[in-house]
């Protein structure tokens, strides 16, 4: 194993110029749990690594950590213990969402993957409208999505799921396979040549740990059943980490998120909602809310029947999600900008109450 068979390039290495000037080394992130890495480095081999006390101290979030995918400087290794890791490159592409815990931070699922397998279950749980919030995740990310829709065989009507599919996915590529019974899985092949890194995203109970075993031709991942009523299942992947292909690619598997608050902006929704995005533009009216204001393109289709209305209602309600998580984001900064400004005010009465203190105790003369 090489850098170049993880993923490094000509840009990665110009990247990391400065890095080298100081004797630093490159690796990639394979595997995060908690606070400790994983790292592959130049020689292939696995080491543990922790982020280094100055990147902590300087790190403005949640998303200034490194991640899985991510390309790190470490220093060289001069003692037993784990590697320390100094700088984090910036990210080609990221998959995020917003954190579950806080309102207006980030997170990091996956860094500088080239395709997103966007997991559908073709069971009890299949939804439309959570395949589009993924789309848009990953559309935002920079990171081209492909719809796998899984557990074929147990699918009713199998091209109306497709057709229903490519409806929300225009211009997406949209594969049905069967990892459990192996069936295929041959369609994923132009998405996984060598050095390529290929991202799982899906809910819990879609199947993602299956597709992980039949991808590398063996038990990786625990899988789980699946409640009867509704094909939800419990988190079988605990971890994310990049799991090696034998074509030479690399997936990442992810936990399967039950919630996926989204952070993106309006262009994410504009390559998510292709068509609905083309009607506003012929808006009569630039600042178009598509509500109900006169001449709006979208509020006619929709009326004409050529936009359905659960499509349009998904598309505004990750509008107003969109807006408001702006809002609450532009309220903190607000919020540090007046406290970093009580500071200084504070640091200015506070030299002006000393300074007569100190002219009275300077000496004459």
């Amino acid at each position: 194993m090489s850098l170049d068979s993880l993923g490094w390039n000509s840009v990665w290495n110009e990247r990391f110029s400065s890095h080298h000037a100081l004797g630093r080394e490159p690796a990639r992130v394979a595997a995060l749990d908690r606070d400790r890495c994983t790292v592959v480095g130049d020689d292939g081999t696995e080491a543990s690594a922790e982020v280094a006390g100055r990147l902590r101290h300087e790190a403005r979030g949640p998303a200034d950590f490194p991640a899985v995918g991510d390309w790190v400087a470490v220093e060289p290794s001069e003692h037993e213990g784990p590697r320390r890791i100094v700088a984090v490159l910036p990210r080609s592409t990221s998959i995020v969402r917003g954190d579950a815990d806080e309102v207006t931070e980030m997170q990091v699922l996956a860094a500088n993957v080239d395709t997103a397998f966007v997991v559908a279950g073709l069971d009890h749980d299949f939804n439309l409208r959570r395949l589009e919030r993924y789309l848009a995740t990953a559309w935002n990310g920079g990171v081209a999505p492909v719809v796998v829709l899984n557990k074929a065989d147990l699918a009713d009507d199998l091209e109306a799921r497709i057709a229903e599919t490519e409806t929300v996915a225009p211009g997406v590529p949209v594969l049905a396979i069967s990892a459990a019974q192996g069936l295929g899985l041959e369609q994923l092949e132009p998405w996984l040549g060598s050095g390529s890194t290929v991202v799982l995203l899906g809910s819990s109970g879609v199947g993602k740990s299956t597709v992980v075993n039949a991808l590398t031709g063996e038990e990786r991942q625990a899988t789980g059943a699946v409640r009867e009523h509704d094909s939800r299942g419990r988190h079988t992947t605990t971890r994310r980490e990049l799991v090696p292909l034998r074509s030479g690619a690399w997936l990442l598997d992810t936990p399967g998120l039950r919630l996926l608050k989204l952070w993106a902006d309006e262009e994410a929704l504009d390559e998510s909602f292709p068509e609905i995005a083309a009607l506003a533009a012929e808006c009569r009216f630039r600042d178009c809310r598509h509500d109900s204001e006169p001449g709006c393109a979208v509020v006619r289709a929709e009326r004409e029947g050529s936009l359905t209305a659960e499509r349009v209602a998904s598309w505004r309600k990750l509008q107003r999600e969109l807006r408001w998580l702006a809002g609450r984001q532009d309220q903190r900064v607000r919020a540090a900008e007046q406290a970093r400004w009580r500071g200084v005010s504070r640091a200015m009465r506070q030299r002006e109450n000393l300074e007569p203190r100190l002219r009275r105790n300077r000496p004459n003369g």
